[in-house]
């Protein structure tokens, strides 16, 4: 199980460093999501045994998460800019092909329950509002300088942390998405390289994140337990208008770059690499079921 959890954190810091579905989404597709969360509800509030378990669990998936994040990071700081259409198309392979694949795995919780559909239009709401009206978005990410750290700044930063950090271990919207939104992505990948690098200017900034994202989980666990135990139908509802949400952000991700530019458009799409991220997605899917049989 050692290798498997490896793989499955691994898979999980693939989604979580790039917008589109989060590190949850994968977990969901990889069938140990409810395993997650009962691990670190448990980390939070159970008992000796419990969270004895839960640390060897979240451990042998924070390995894989850990290199499968590393190695992302380095490889996106270098070409985010360059190629933004090319990986915003390969995010929106993943958004479009995971969300067939929840609706299939929680059809209990969708089918004749249609009155939720509510819940997905909140979500959808949620995403676009906050990405049309971010002052970042069109501005570009230039304006937030993260080696020049002021109050407002680290506190814009932590409470953007704890929302996104909230995301990730949702199945829905990434928080890497959320970070796209707020202007953050591009900042937090190449705060992260530099630091890699052993420049230390960008340690502050990425300390004032780290405990963001530490009070993000504290905060937001039992919640998103609770709903999924009490509310599962309207929770997939809202989780899917998220999905659907997210694909307005990616397009718009590229006026969030230090040198904004123009949308992605229909010209500026590309197939290829939209398949690519579906097709990563379905392996997943058929990684799951091989998962299974073990």
């Amino acid at each position: 199980m050692y290798i498997i959890n490896f793989i499955r954190g691994f898979c999980m810091a693939l989604a979580d460093s790039v917008p589109g579905v989060s590190g949850g989404t994968i977990a969901f597709i990889l069938g140990f999501y409810d395993k997650f969360i009962n691990s670190l509800n448990n980390l939070v509030s159970g008992n000796k045994k419990e969270r004895l378990d839960s640390i060897k669990f979240l451990l042998k998936l924070g390995l894989g998460w850990i290199v499968g994040f590393l190695l992302s990071v380095l490889f996106l700081a270098s070409i985010f800019d360059k190629e933004i259409y090319k990986i915003s198309s390969l995010f929106i392979g993943f958004i479009i092909f995971a969300i067939p694949i929840i609706l299939i795995e929680e059809k209990e919780n969708i089918l004749n329950k249609y009155q939720n559909i509510f819940f997905a239009i909140i979500g959808i709401g949620i995403v676009v509002l906050i990405t049309y009206f971010n002052p970042v978005v069109g501005n570009g990410a230039g304006n937030i300088s993260l080696d020049r750290l002021s109050l407002g700044l680290c506190i814009y930063i932590f409470i953007v942390a704890m929302i996104a950090i909230s995301a990730m271990v949702l199945p829905g919207i990434s928080g890497s998405t959320l970070l796209l939104i707020f202007g953050l992505y591009a900042p937090i990948i190449n705060s992260i390289k530099e630091v890699l690098t052993f420049n230390f200017d960008y340690l502050p900034v990425l300390i004032v994140f780290g405990l963001g994202v530490i009070a993000g989980i504290f905060a937001t666990i039992k919640g998103v337990k609770y709903v999924l135990l009490n509310y599962r139908s309207q929770t997939i509802y809202m989780i899917l208008g998220l999905m659907l949400g997210s694909i307005y952000a990616v397009f718009m991700g590229p006026t969030s770059l230090e040198i904004p530019k123009s949308p992605m458009s229909i010209k500026t799409f590309n197939l290829v690499f939209f398949i690519i991220g579906g097709g990563i997605i379905v392996a997943l899917q058929k990684l799951k079921v091989y998962l299974e049989k073990k």
